[in-house]
């Protein structure tokens, strides 16, 4: 494609019309632009900007894929039912973003050499040209969308909410996987029933995992994401102090075609606050339902939420039912509460055998399990986490012999 014509084309994207913002298409069209002015400063100058550009990405062409992957646009909105206008715009985009990709820096250099009669412009650094999109036509885009999904969530399956209430991707989420937790079979088997009615369109529930700590409460939601991943489940990590952040999720979600794990990891409240009232509204009652790609799973080490002390519950009747109706009101909106509590000899122990058979250390059953209470006795009790710390330090001691 000719100079000019691919200028002109990429001014014209019309159905990918977002990725003129990306740098590397923008700094492009400068440089296409600039071929049609009258300085060879201008060129160079512009000519720079986009090996930079280039530099930065490393592959062009990974980087206009993720472009086109992570946008949002009226294909991805009529994915349905396109229209065979749009099919056909979006392939020439396609075509465009192809022909771009197959320039490289000696073509330009050597144009604006003969444009403007400078050969030290055929000196300047150069870049070398990319391969093509993975899609003939407008036709495989949406095809790929309907497959991968599109937009920001496509960037990563686990965000954070910021102060600033914006939503940022994870760069690197826990890995762990349901494997990796050995024991609450029933607690894991209820989260993964729910969680697989989510996915499938079904009915529902938010739940509230209680119970004492490191008993894996937290970890159990993150492996549940990650076995679903594959199937377009998201995690959004939300601290309890973002929770009057929930509209503009909800608003950011909405057009996404991912499911959303919303997780309050630790909630408690010290007193009946704003976010308190705020989380109460969005689980249920509120004016704005929630979406319905999104379900709420919580986290906490007592089932009421809310911190009650001996003060709380004197005065008359009336103010004692109404002080403990406010204390259970959050829980109970919770359609689901599975509690995780602090395990039995048998099943600590079965939970360090299982650790230690997956960590490849080989200890006499006996001696295995004397050290393992051991360990339990000196630190805070017997739990997932405990056995887990027992394993570390057993193969730390093991690889320093």
């Amino acid at each position: 494609m000719e100079l000019s014509a691919l200028s002109l084309r990429l001014r014209a994207l019309s159905a990918l019309r977002g990725l003129q913002h990306t740098p590397l298409v923008r700094a492009s069209m400068s440089a296409l632009d600039s071929l049609a002015g009258d300085s060879a400063a201008q060129f160079a100058d512009a000519y720079g900007a986009l090996c930079a550009a280039h530099y930065a990405c490393g592959d062009a062409s990974r980087t206009l894929l993720d472009a086109v992957h992570y946008d949002v646009n009226t294909l991805t909105d009529t994915l349905a039912a396109p229209a065979d206008a749009l099919l056909g715009a979006a392939t020439r985009d396609l075509e465009t973003l192809d022909a771009l990709l197959a320039l490289d820096g000696a073509a330009l250099k050597t144009a604006a050499s003969g444009r403007f009669g400078v050969p030290a412009l055929l000196d300047l650094p150069d870049f070398p040209a990319s391969a093509p999109l993975p899609f003939r036509d407008g036709a495989a885009l949406a095809s790929f969308y309907r497959a991968q999904g599109y937009g920001f969530f496509a960037q990563a399956t686990a965000f954070a909410v910021q102060d600033d209430g914006s939503v940022r991707p994870i760069v690197h989420p826990d890995p762990i996987r349901l494997r990796d937790l050995p024991g609450y079979e029933r607690q894991k088997q209820q989260i993964l029933q729910n969680t697989r009615a989510f996915l499938d369109g079904r009915e529902a529930n938010n739940i509230l995992l209680y119970g004492d700590k490191g008993t894996g409460k937290s970890s159990t939601v993150k492996a549940v994401v990650n076995e679903y991943a594959e199937r377009g489940l998201r995690i959004i990590e939300m601290a309890p102090r973002h929770i009057t952040s929930f509209p503009k999720i909800f608003a950011e979600t909405l057009r996404s075609p991912f499911k959303f794990i919303v997780f309050l990891d630790d909630l408690s409240f010290s007193r009946e606050d704003d976010n308190f009232a705020a989380l109460k509204a969005f689980i249920e009652g509120g004016l704005a339902g929630k979406p319905a790609n999104l379900v709420i799973y919580a986290t906490s080490n007592r089932r009421h939420l809310i911190r009650e002390s001996f003060a709380d519950r004197e005065g008359d009747e009336v103010r004692v039912r109404d002080s403990l109706e406010t204390v259970t009101s959050l829980s109970d909106r919770f359609g689901l509460e599975i509690t995780f509590s602090v395990p039995d000899k048998d099943e600590y122990l079965y939970i360090v055998d299982q650790l230690a058979a997956e960590s490849g250390l080989t200890l006499e059953g006996e001696q295995l399990h004397l050290l393992a209470e051991r360990f339990a006795l000196r630190r805070n009790g017997r739990s997932p986490r405990t056995a887990r710390q027992f394993i570390s330090q057993q193969l730390a001691e093991k690889y320093e012999k």
